[in-house]
């Protein structure tokens, strides 16, 4: 797989059949390791070892309804009382991090309400912070780190 802009983080790596496999250390499990799971592997290493959340505050792949339809998300970390924190957008490396990718996630969110966004390709990172008061989404330098309080 493809070198990204990201530490270097221990993963979990097999090839089964000729095919390469990646363990998600939050759904624990081996998952087919096509780009996009590669990126978001990447992502939920990045929010651990990088930023500090704790894993157990991360949910990966699940549904939402998003105006009467059913999408997924990718990755949303929660706060300690379980309320959506930072919502995560992984896409292949291929794939250009553009306006339609800042208008799904925005859309996504409007569900979720997380006051952090975060667009990767694994190789450009976007961090956006929401304020809900002015309707208004900020490009930031870097998501907070985790800290206890």
């Amino acid at each position: 797989m493809e070198k990204l802009n990201f530490p270097n983080y221990e993963l979990r790596l097999k090839n089964k059949e000729n095919k390469p496999f990646i363990f998600d250390r939050i759904r624990k499990k081996w998952l087919r390791c096509t780009p996009e799971e590669w990126v978001r592997t990447h992502c939920i290493n990045y929010l651990i070892e990088t930023k500090g959340y704790p894993a157990s505050w991360m949910r990966v792949e699940q549904e939402l309804l998003v105006y009467g339809t059913k999408k997924r998300f990718d990755i949303v970390v929660t706060d300690a009382l379980l309320n959506p924190f930072i919502l995560v957008e992984c896409k292949a490396p291929t794939v250009a991090i553009n306006q339609s990718t800042l208008e799904q996630i925005s859309r996504y969110n409007l569900e979720l309400n997380c006051p952090f966004l975060m667009m990767s390709n694994g190789l450009n990172h976007y961090f956006c912070s929401m304020d809900k008061e002015q309707n208004r989404i900020s490009f930031i330098e870097s998501l907070p780190n985790y800290t206890k309080k």
